[in-house]
């Protein structure tokens, strides 16, 4: 009589949650989150109603920023955003990329301000990643796509 150990899963270690649990969850992911290339596919559209915040310090600012985004330091918003942002928008924040939590910090002064607000994922970093335009003292650049973040072609990953 042979006894096979089944493997262990990491995965499975913790339950996966029940269907209605996870579909409420990423819902309520996708109410707080925007990616770059939604963002940039709105910027195409004109969609109204959305509004771009930088929220890094002025050398942050002045080294790239997306074409179209408003500067507002995070420690500026309480002043600034009553002048500047209409009350009616959705503001979507964004900082240097994934490893910073500036946009995140952003969104909750937003938030307590009374604005709607999401933070778009990835940041300044992956938007310049995925190839999209941005604008620096030189003018508008561009670099090529990282196929680790997106296809080649510079086409949305269709997901």
């Amino acid at each position: 009589m042979t006894t096979e150990t089944l493997p262990v899963s990491a995965v499975l270690s913790v339950a996966a949650a029940a269907p209605t649990v996870a579909a409420e969850h990423f819902a309520a992911r996708l109410a707080f989150e925007a990616d770059v290339s939604d963002v940039r596919a709105d910027q195409l559209a004109a969609v109204p109603g959305v509004v771009l915040v930088d929220s890094r310090g002025d050398d942050a600012w002045a080294q790239g920023r997306i074409p179209g985004a408003l500067h507002i330091p995070t420690a500026r918003i309480a002043e600034l955003a009553p002048r500047l942002v209409d009350p009616a928008a959705t503001v979507v924040t964004y900082c240097w990329g994934p490893g910073c939590n500036g946009a995140t910090r952003a969104a909750l002064a937003f938030a307590r301000l009374g604005y709607s607000v999401k933070e778009m994922l990835g940041g300044f970093e992956y938007w310049v990643r995925e190839g999209f335009p941005y604008d620096t003292a030189q003018g508008r650049q561009a670099r090529p796509v990282d196929d680790l973040t997106a296809p080649r072609s510079g086409i949305s990953c269709a997901c």
